[in-house]
């Protein structure tokens, strides 16, 4: 017989009443779950409806900038590190160009044929709206580390490039001023032949100053000058440095009955302190003339007779100065004054117009300056104030190539 108990009958039906409410949990659950979602997804879509367009706007803006911002130094150094690339080869280009325009300008040669004075204007054109070169030319036996090299001239030497700076300070002695002629006029070898003919130092200095300038312009200035005021102060200020080709001073201006005996000319333009733009003229004109006359002097030599000065000491100087000093000098500038194809002048020009000079005189394109602005007989003051304007170059006058 079976046996039923109450307890194993009530088992079963709480079993299923567990089942059901489960079931009907989980319904719930998900219908919750549903409508949660339902509603987040139109919270959502309510609060984005609901943000301005402009703040939307200007996020999106501010990402863009982002990126442009980005875009743009990515472009900038790009540019930058082209610009770099391109100054270089520029730079190295324009060096590469002045190396060849120097070994061109070696190659060119004068026909040999052409005159003295042609085969100059060929090598060295003159150009008169070029600029006055920052060069300063000196010249002198010794060396600046030789203890012979006098204080005084020491003191001037210094002084040249300490007044002017920025300006090219060269001081040549008898090799090195000859090796450089050698160089300038290569191609013109009656140039170099004559001038390792001059019998004496001062010739060879007296065409030297003459050479060097024609060849690179600038300031040439003897070694017993000192400078009291920085060379742009040598132009008054009423005249263009375009309009000066030349700048001279009258370095003697005689009133003495016995002249004669002094000096080649009454009045005589000083070359030991000169400034010309390169390829003038009267620089042309003075180194034909030197040639010529050389030339003409070694025709007159016997056999292995080689050129000499003769003569007592007073006779020595005015055939200096005569043949490359100051006498010829002179002549030159006057002849060009009155040449008016070259300096546009009509009326004669002479020493008379020139003497007893006060103040800077511009005629044609050579300004001259009185004697005391490039011979001034004043003492150099300690402080370096110079009362007097015009005066520029203090000159020792010591007639110390006369004397080598």
């Amino acid at each position: 017989m079976t046996k039923y108990t109450v307890k194993s009958g009530g088992g079963r039906i709480k079993k299923r009443w567990i089942v059901l409410f489960l079931f009907f949990l989980l319904i719930g659950f998900a219908t919750v779950v549903t409508v949660s979602s339902i509603d987040s997804s139109k919270d959502i879509s309510e609060v984005i409806t609901n943000i301005p367009n402009d703040k939307i706007f200007n996020f999106l803006s501010t990402e863009n900038t982002k990126n442009q911002d980005e875009l743009l130094n990515k472009i900038d150094k790009l540019n930058k590190k082209y610009f770099t690339k391109q100054e270089e080869r520029l730079l190295k280009l324009e060096k590469q160009n002045k190396q060849l325009l120097q070994e061109l300008k070696s190659l060119k040669t004068p026909n040999p044929s052409a005159s003295i004075r042609e085969k100059l204007i060929y090598l060295y054109p003159y150009d008169p709206h070029s600029k006055f070169p920052a060069y300063i030319w000196q010249t002198w036996k010794h060396g600046l580390n030789d203890e012979r090299f006098d204080e005084k001239f020491r003191q001037g030497e210094s002084q040249w490039a300490w007044k002017n700076p920025g300006f090219v300070h060269e001081l040549f002695n008898d090799d090195t001023a000859h090796t450089f002629i050698k160089y300038l006029y290569q191609q013109i070898p009656e140039i170099i032949e004559v001038y390792e003919s001059l019998p004496e130092v001062i010739l060879r200095m007296d065409f030297f100053r003459y050479l060097v300038l024609y060849a690179k312009g600038g300031v040439y200035a003897d070694i017993d000058t000192f400078p009291l005021q920085p060379i742009p102060n040598w132009t008054p200020e009423n005249v263009s440095p375009n309009e000066i080709g030349m700048i001279v001073a009258v370095g003697s201006d005689s009133n003495s009955p016995d002249w004669k005996q002094e000096s080649a000319r009454r009045l005589e333009f000083g070359q030991f302190v000169v400034q010309s733009k390169p390829g003038h003229p009267i620089l042309r004109e003075i180194i034909a003339s030197i040639v010529e006359v050389t030339k003409r002097k070694q025709a007159r030599l016997v056999d292995n007779e080689k050129l000499r000065l003769t003569g007592s000491s007073n006779q020595r100087s005015l055939d200096i100065s005569k043949w490359t000093g100051c006498g010829l000098w002179t002549d030159i500038i006057l002849k060009y004054l009155n040449d008016y194809i070259q300096s546009g002048i009509f009326q004669i020009v002479s020493w008379k117009d020139f003497h007893e000079l006060e103040i800077p005189k511009l005629v044609s394109d050579i300004l001259v300056l009185p004697v005391k602005s490039f011979a001034s007989d004043i003492e150099i003051p300690k402080d370096g104030k110079i009362e007097d304007p015009l005066a520029f170059v203090k000159h020792y006058a010591g007639k110390i190539w006369k004397t080598t």
